[in-house]
């Protein structure tokens, strides 16, 4: 009988580890869905972007509120998350404590993780004030109705409870040492330090032991299932980037932002007119399959790299409060072209899941989930990627989305289709004859 909450706990903590491990395998052949792209160039500078940005949060700073209160966050949460190695190794062999033979260095880590516990649950009631109290402008925006707002309240909530329940299970665990009961009593004195908890402990001074007991495991239970069930949530949750921070800034794009990257297929094309030994009537090679299409109007188009980044959106809304488009009234929002590539990558992979490989459903990224009007409407300045604390970047979709409406559906506006025509006849934008452009210097 003993045995048995050991066993127990083994099987809760393989179901929520295999679960866990089912969808980021989900994860990776959705992201693997994007077509091939190298990022692999330059590997110095791309570490040290990820060390400086996903784990020095260099850009999360600049707006030092939330940046701050962040770093709190984070710090705090993943240092506190230690512990989970404790008590797993409690629950699997029935022990207590296990890391309390380190005597004063234990008593430090578990000192700091209850300072740093107390700060998350502070920083995360600011949040949560923020969110729903001062009510920020950019919390605020149409996509961030109805379930994008709930999934961003209910993390808060998670975080919120977790951090009590810790400080509760470790309150309760003093007041027994305290009593001497068995399990809990060392005969070396207090096993840990509780500078925050040993405030909470006086309010179950006239608890029983067995009360006591209950409470303890209690919360120690529902603390470690409450973290499977957090692991486990993240698939489902703009909190995915808490993973995927580290990779995304890795394979961040290195040139200069304002640089275009040049289709793969045109540049043939345009190599091979400059060939002076190519032969122009030579027939294409049997192999060469279908024709590549220009630029993209499905999740399936874009690169696994830009399907990463959208899974990593933490919907914060910084680089959409930056958009001078947005700003003006304009209906894009880089926020919502990430979460729009989510959702719709979201539904290919359901449709994968039903029927073993992609089946057409009538539906696709262009126009079903983000409107001409939206990409349109983009300036192309790169305030949106400069502002995302991550590096994602929402401009590379918007490109190749309107990539595909010119070359592939010359459906440009027609202000731009005057402009093109006039580069190709003029070679310039204005409608004048190049023999014509200086008259304007005899002009009086």
């Amino acid at each position: 009988m003993q045995y048995i909450p050991n066993i127990l706990f083994l099987i809760i903590l393989v179901l929520g580890i295999g679960f866990f491990t089912k969808n980021i395998k989900k994860l990776f052949r959705n992201i693997k869905l994007g077509r091939d792209i190298d990022r692999t160039d330059n590997k110095p500078l791309r570490w040290r972007n990820m060390a400086k940005i996903a784990l020095g949060q260099y850009k999360m700073v600049k707006r030092p509120i939330s940046g701050i209160l962040h770093v709190v966050v984070y710090v705090g949460f993943i240092i506190i998350n230690i512990e989970v190695l404790e008590i797993i190794i409690d629950g699997l062999f029935g022990t207590h404590r296990i890391f309390g033979f380190l005597g004063g260095f234990y008593d430090f880590l578990i000192g700091s993780f209850e300072i740093l516990a107390f700060l998350v649950f502070v920083a995360v009631v600011i949040f949560w004030i923020r969110r729903n109290v001062i009510r920020i402008k950019r919390f605020l925006n149409p996509e961030m109705k109805g379930w994008p707002k709930m999934d961003g309240n209910l993390i808060l909530y998670f975080e919120m409870v977790l951090m009590t329940l810790f400080l509760v299970m470790n309150a309760a665990d003093l007041q027994l040492q305290i009593l001497g009961a068995d399990h809990y009593a060392s005969e070396s004195g207090l096993v840990g330090a509780f500078p925050i908890s040993q405030y909470i402990a006086p309010l179950f001074e006239g608890m029983s032991e067995s009360s006591l007991i209950i409470l303890e495991r209690g919360a120690w239970w529902v603390h470690i299932i409450g973290i499977l069930v957090f692991l486990n949530y993240l698939y489902y949750s703009k909190h995915l980037h808490i993973l995927l921070a580290f990779p995304n800034t890795w394979y961040a794009k290195l040139k200069p932002k304002g640089e275009l990257d040049n289709l793969d297929a045109v540049t043939k094309e345009v190599m091979l007119m400059m060939d002076p030994n190519a032969d122009p009537f030579a027939a294409p090679a049997e192999d060469e399959g279908d024709p590549e299409k220009f630029g993209a109007s499905d999740v399936l188009d874009l690169n696994w790299v830009q399907l990463m980044n959208s899974y990593s959106c933490t919907e914060c809304g910084r680089c959409t409060s930056e958009c001078p488009a947005n700003q003006t009234g304009k209906k894009l929002s880089p926020r919502k072209i990430m979460m729009d590539t989510r959702d719709r990558l979201e539904d290919v992979s359901k449709n994968i899941d039903q029927n073993g490989n992609f089946q057409p459903d009538g539906k696709q990224l262009l126009d079903d989930y983000i409107s001409k009007e939206e990409l349109w409407a983009c300036t192309t300045c790169n305030a949106c990627v400069e502002a995302c604390p991550i590096g994602i970047d929402p401009l590379s979709i918007i490109l190749d989305m309107r990539r595909y409406m010119v070359m592939e559906e010359s459906a440009a506006p027609s202000d731009l289709n005057n402009a093109m025509t006039n580069i190709e006849n003029n070679g310039a934008p204005w409608p004048f004859n190049q023999m014509d452009r200086a008259n304007w210097i005899n002009e009086s």
